[in-house]
């Protein structure tokens, strides 16, 4: 009996694993593409393709400070046309403004002592020096006015005067002597003015001040950012508050730096930055046999023809439309730029992905 049901059971056990096999030898059909793009060219080749502003020297212009510091002020939106030179934010320049004060009250505390050795010699100081020498030449005159009295008065009796005291009449002629050479030596010193050594160095302690004071000041300016060109912003990619650096800002989504702002340069055209894989390259006709068209993700079998603009001769490796800076497999592409009129039905923008199928001309 207990054989029977081993047997059993053992049969069951097949008959499991032959419907289980069945079952998942099953191949699910593939669900049907939400796009149907094929190849418009006899051996066309793919590539992915980026759409940016149009520019026949570059690319879209990622706008980065010079400083950093804490947004204050956003000047304008996006999507808004600006001409060159216009406001496009503003950093928190409070530090830097004290520092511009301090530098330029620095400078002028230069100038003011360089002008003072220039004007030298001063009037006041001049006339002191005159009166100096005016008093030492009254004094030796004195002087020697006691010295001939003194010597009179020897000459009429020998012993009304003692030889002590007659040399301290002549030692006293000499010290007024002395001290009129000196005030007259101060005197031509002060005529002459600063010393010209002491002028040149005054002059390069200012220059020195003066440049630090323009550098500062210069520096300041770049608290507000202005537009490089005449273009549209495209993106902007910060808020008042948030803190921004010649880096970029931080995104949150992409967890990487990326510009303040993009902006384009505002025309009929926009131009796919197409990037063939390296394997197809040798595959990619000559420029002037060079023919493509795009295809919008989403719109089945609508395409845009593509005008060639040039090849960018450097290939580089595949993170620019993924952005991952580490990638498990070397994959490089080779950038190719078309431009294309802009089709009045369709809602076209830069960063917006595409496919392309480059071909070549009959």
């Amino acid at each position: 009996m207990r054989n029977k049901i081993l047997f059993g059971l053992a049969i069951v056990g097949i008959l499991i694993g032959l419907v289980s096999a069945y079952i998942y030898s099953r191949q699910t059909p593939p669900l049907a593409p939400v796009a149907t793009n094929y190849n418009p060219y006899a051996s066309g080749i793919y590539a992915n393709g980026i759409i940016e502003s149009y520019d026949a020297n570059g690319e879209n212009i990622n706008i980065y400070p010079q400083v950093s510091g804490r947004v204050t002020r956003i000047f304008v939106h996006e999507g808004q046309l600006v001409a060159k030179g216009t406001p496009l934010f503003a950093i928190n320049d409070s530090v830097q403004k004290e520092v511009v004060a301090q530098n330029k009250a620095q400078a002028q505390a230069a100038l003011a002592l360089l002008q003072e050795l220039r004007a030298e010699p001063r009037k006041e100081t001049l006339t002191i020096a005159k009166k100096q020498v005016e008093y030492a030449g009254a004094s030796l005159r004195y002087q020697q006015a006691q010295l001939e009295i003194t010597k009179k008065e020897m000459a009429i009796n020998p012993q009304a005067v003692s030889k002590l005291a007659l040399e301290n009449v002549q030692n006293s002629v000499l010290i007024a002597e002395n001290n009129l050479k000196v005030a007259q030596a101060q005197y031509t010193l002060t005529k002459a003015g600063a010393w010209s050594y002491d002028i040149k160095n005054q002059e390069a302690i200012y220059k020195a001040a003066q440049k630090t004071y323009e550098s500062n000041n210069a520096l300041l300016q770049e608290y507000v950012v202005r537009a490089p060109v005449t273009g549209d912003v495209l993106r902007i990619s910060t808020a008042i508050g948030s803190y921004t650096s010649p880096q970029g800002v931080y995104g949150t989504y992409t967890q990487g730096m990326e510009p303040v702002m993009v902006m384009g340069k505002k025309s009929g055209y926009m131009q796919v930055r197409a990037y063939l894989d390296e394997i197809l390259v040798p595959r990619l006709p000559t420029p002037a046999d060079i023919t493509a068209k795009m295809f919008i993700r989403g719109l089945n079998n609508v395409s845009v023809p593509l005008q060639f603009v040039r090849i960018q001769p450097y290939v580089t490796p595949k993170i620019e439309l993924s952005d991952q800076r580490t990638e498990k497999v070397d994959v490089r592409v080779l950038p190719i730029l078309f431009k294309f009129k802009i089709p009045a039905h369709m809602n076209l923008f830069p960063g917006e992905l595409v496919d392309v199928y480059i071909g070549k001309k009959p």
